[in-house]
Protein backbone atom coordinates (compact mmCIF):
# COMPACT_ATOMS: atom_id res chain seq x y z
CA UNK A 1 0.00 0.00 0.00
CA UNK A 2 1.34 3.25 -1.19
CA UNK A 3 1.85 6.05 1.54
CA UNK A 4 -0.50 9.09 2.25
CA UNK A 5 0.95 12.05 0.45
CA UNK A 6 1.58 14.61 2.50
CA UNK A 7 -0.29 17.68 3.31
CA UNK A 8 0.65 20.90 1.00
CA UNK A 9 3.30 22.57 3.41
CA UNK A 10 4.58 19.45 5.38
CA UNK A 11 7.48 18.01 3.99
CA UNK A 12 10.43 15.92 4.91
CA UNK A 13 13.88 17.77 5.20
CA UNK A 14 16.93 16.58 6.49
CA UNK A 15 18.00 18.05 10.06
CA UNK A 16 20.92 17.27 11.41
CA UNK A 17 22.10 14.48 8.64
CA UNK A 18 18.54 12.96 9.56
CA UNK A 19 15.53 13.23 7.23
CA UNK A 20 12.11 14.12 9.66
CA UNK A 21 8.60 15.89 8.84
CA UNK A 22 9.02 19.63 8.81
CA UNK A 23 6.62 22.66 8.29
CA UNK A 24 7.39 25.87 7.98
CA UNK A 25 7.38 28.88 10.45
CA UNK A 26 9.11 30.21 13.34
CA UNK A 27 10.19 27.51 16.41
CA UNK A 28 8.29 27.34 19.34
CA UNK A 29 9.57 24.79 21.13
CA UNK A 30 13.09 24.30 20.94
CA UNK A 31 13.15 22.20 17.73
CA UNK A 32 15.76 22.24 15.23
CA UNK A 33 15.10 24.39 12.56
CA UNK A 34 17.18 24.87 8.78
CA UNK A 35 15.74 27.09 6.09
CA UNK A 36 13.10 28.55 7.77
CA UNK A 37 11.86 24.56 8.46
CA UNK A 38 11.13 22.94 11.81
CA UNK A 39 11.44 19.68 12.62
CA UNK A 40 8.07 18.06 13.44
CA UNK A 41 8.79 15.55 16.15
CA UNK A 42 6.78 12.27 16.57
CA UNK A 43 7.98 11.56 19.57
CA UNK A 44 6.14 15.17 21.12
CA UNK A 45 3.29 15.48 18.42
CA UNK A 46 0.20 12.66 18.68
CA UNK A 47 -0.35 13.66 14.85
CA UNK A 48 3.51 13.82 13.48
CA UNK A 49 3.43 9.98 15.17
CA UNK A 50 0.11 9.11 12.89
CA UNK A 51 1.69 10.98 9.79
CA UNK A 52 4.86 9.33 10.41
CA UNK A 53 2.78 5.42 10.90
CA UNK A 54 0.89 6.39 7.88
CA UNK A 55 -2.53 7.31 8.48
CA UNK A 56 -4.48 9.17 6.48
CA UNK A 57 -5.59 11.72 7.99
CA UNK A 58 -7.77 13.64 5.12
CA UNK A 59 -5.43 17.28 5.76
CA UNK A 60 -4.27 17.93 2.36
CA UNK A 61 -3.15 21.82 3.32
CA UNK A 62 -5.44 25.03 4.11
CA UNK A 63 -8.42 23.57 5.97
CA UNK A 64 -10.17 25.13 8.16
CA UNK A 65 -9.24 23.18 11.80
CA UNK A 66 -10.40 22.89 15.18
CA UNK A 67 -8.24 22.02 17.57
CA UNK A 68 -8.94 20.39 20.84
CA UNK A 69 -6.43 19.98 24.29
CA UNK A 70 -3.57 22.26 22.59
CA UNK A 71 -1.27 22.68 25.52
CA UNK A 72 1.71 24.76 25.05
CA UNK A 73 1.36 24.95 21.21
CA UNK A 74 3.80 22.02 20.21
CA UNK A 75 1.30 20.12 17.94
CA UNK A 76 -1.08 23.11 16.80
CA UNK A 77 1.67 25.47 16.06
CA UNK A 78 2.67 23.03 13.25
CA UNK A 79 -0.61 22.10 12.15
CA UNK A 80 -0.89 26.37 11.80
CA UNK A 81 1.96 26.23 9.72
CA UNK A 82 0.20 24.45 6.88
CA UNK A 83 -3.72 24.61 7.27
CA UNK A 84 -5.68 27.88 7.50
CA UNK A 85 -7.70 29.39 10.30
CA UNK A 86 -6.96 26.81 13.55
CA UNK A 87 -8.81 27.67 16.49
CA UNK A 88 -7.09 26.13 19.42
CA UNK A 89 -9.04 25.34 22.91
CA UNK A 90 -6.91 24.76 25.70
CA UNK A 91 -8.22 24.99 29.53
CA UNK A 92 -5.27 24.88 31.87
CA UNK A 93 -4.22 28.67 32.07
CA UNK A 94 -0.12 27.77 32.38
CA UNK A 95 0.48 26.18 28.67
CA UNK A 96 -2.46 28.56 27.42
CA UNK A 97 0.20 31.52 28.18
CA UNK A 98 2.79 29.37 25.94
CA UNK A 99 0.38 29.01 23.48
CA UNK A 100 -0.41 32.68 23.12
CA UNK A 101 3.19 33.20 22.29
CA UNK A 102 3.22 30.77 19.98
CA UNK A 103 0.28 32.01 17.98
CA UNK A 104 1.71 35.51 18.40
CA UNK A 105 3.35 35.16 14.80
CA UNK A 106 0.73 32.92 13.54
CA UNK A 107 -2.17 34.86 12.09
CA UNK A 108 -4.63 31.97 11.33
CA UNK A 109 -3.98 30.59 15.35
CA UNK A 110 -6.39 31.75 17.57
CA UNK A 111 -5.91 30.17 21.12
CA UNK A 112 -9.16 30.03 23.20
CA UNK A 113 -8.72 29.28 26.85
CA UNK A 114 -11.93 27.08 26.93
CA UNK A 115 -13.20 23.72 28.36
CA UNK A 116 -13.11 21.79 25.63
CA UNK A 117 -15.77 19.60 27.72
CA UNK A 118 -18.04 22.53 27.18
CA UNK A 119 -18.56 23.55 23.33
CA UNK A 120 -21.23 26.19 23.69
CA UNK A 121 -18.35 28.22 25.81
CA UNK A 122 -16.75 28.73 22.18
CA UNK A 123 -19.52 28.13 19.44
CA UNK A 124 -19.98 31.80 19.24
CA UNK A 125 -16.32 32.16 18.23
CA UNK A 126 -15.72 28.96 16.11
CA UNK A 127 -17.41 29.13 12.65
CA UNK A 128 -19.35 26.15 11.55
CA UNK A 129 -17.98 23.39 9.24
CA UNK A 130 -14.64 23.24 10.16
CA UNK A 131 -13.08 20.85 7.88
CA UNK A 132 -11.11 19.07 10.86
CA UNK A 133 -11.06 18.26 14.58
CA UNK A 134 -7.60 17.66 15.71
CA UNK A 135 -8.17 16.24 19.10
CA UNK A 136 -5.47 15.41 21.95
CA UNK A 137 -7.17 16.20 25.17
CA UNK A 138 -5.74 13.90 28.71
CA UNK A 139 -8.80 13.76 30.11
CA UNK A 140 -11.68 11.06 30.87
CA UNK A 141 -14.42 10.73 28.56
CA UNK A 142 -12.97 11.36 25.72
CA UNK A 143 -15.08 10.46 23.04
CA UNK A 144 -17.57 11.98 24.92
CA UNK A 145 -15.58 15.27 24.00
CA UNK A 146 -15.38 14.31 20.30
CA UNK A 147 -19.27 13.47 20.46
CA UNK A 148 -19.85 17.09 21.92
CA UNK A 149 -17.71 18.86 19.44
CA UNK A 150 -19.21 17.23 16.48
CA UNK A 151 -21.67 20.26 15.81
CA UNK A 152 -18.73 22.25 14.45
CA UNK A 153 -17.22 19.60 11.55
CA UNK A 154 -18.82 19.98 8.41
CA UNK A 155 -20.52 16.59 7.36
CA UNK A 156 -17.46 15.54 5.27
CA UNK A 157 -14.86 16.55 7.64
CA UNK A 158 -12.49 14.12 9.47
CA UNK A 159 -11.95 13.98 13.56
CA UNK A 160 -8.31 13.23 13.73
CA UNK A 161 -7.82 11.75 17.68
CA UNK A 162 -5.23 10.23 20.05
CA UNK A 163 -6.89 8.45 22.73
CA UNK A 164 -4.89 8.38 26.00
CA UNK A 165 -6.01 5.18 27.60
CA UNK A 166 -4.21 6.02 30.88
CA UNK A 167 -6.20 9.30 30.88
CA UNK A 168 -9.53 6.95 30.99
CA UNK A 169 -8.61 4.62 33.42
CA UNK A 170 -5.36 3.09 34.76
CA UNK A 171 -6.97 -0.12 36.25
CA UNK A 172 -8.29 -1.11 32.64
CA UNK A 173 -6.12 -2.52 29.80
CA UNK A 174 -5.51 -0.20 27.63
CA UNK A 175 -7.26 -2.49 24.69
CA UNK A 176 -10.85 -2.28 27.41
CA UNK A 177 -10.35 0.89 27.10
CA UNK A 178 -9.70 1.74 22.94
CA UNK A 179 -12.64 -0.75 22.51
CA UNK A 180 -14.97 1.52 24.79
CA UNK A 181 -13.51 4.16 23.66
CA UNK A 182 -15.05 3.50 20.24
CA UNK A 183 -17.94 2.09 21.11
CA UNK A 184 -18.88 6.03 22.26
CA UNK A 185 -17.40 7.38 19.19
CA UNK A 186 -19.49 5.26 16.36
CA UNK A 187 -22.64 6.88 18.35
CA UNK A 188 -21.64 9.39 16.27
CA UNK A 189 -18.75 9.20 13.65
CA UNK A 190 -17.90 6.24 11.02
CA UNK A 191 -14.25 4.93 12.24
CA UNK A 192 -12.35 5.13 9.02
CA UNK A 193 -8.91 4.01 10.54
CA UNK A 194 -7.39 2.76 14.06
CA UNK A 195 -3.58 2.38 14.85
CA UNK A 196 -1.64 2.14 17.76
CA UNK A 197 0.92 4.75 18.56
CA UNK A 198 2.91 2.81 20.90
CA UNK A 199 6.34 3.58 18.67
CA UNK A 200 6.06 6.71 19.81
CA UNK A 201 3.54 7.40 22.44
CA UNK A 202 2.89 4.50 24.87
CA UNK A 203 -0.80 3.51 25.23
CA UNK A 204 -2.29 5.61 22.73
CA UNK A 205 -4.56 4.82 19.77
CA UNK A 206 -4.77 6.74 16.60
CA UNK A 207 -8.27 7.08 15.14
CA UNK A 208 -9.41 8.98 11.85
CA UNK A 209 -12.97 9.32 11.95
CA UNK A 210 -15.92 11.20 9.75
CA UNK A 211 -19.43 12.13 11.03
CA UNK A 212 -21.99 9.73 10.50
Amino acid sequence: MSEPTLPTGVERREFDGKTRLATRGPPVYGEPTADGWRAWDPERSKLSGMIELGFDTGLSGGETVLYLGAASGTTVSHVADFVGPTYAVEFAPRPARDLVGAAEPRERLFPLLKDARKPRTYAHVVEADVDAIVQDVATRGQADVAARNRQFLADDGRLILAIKARSEDVTATPADVFEGALDRLRETYEILETQRLDRYHEDHLGVVATPR
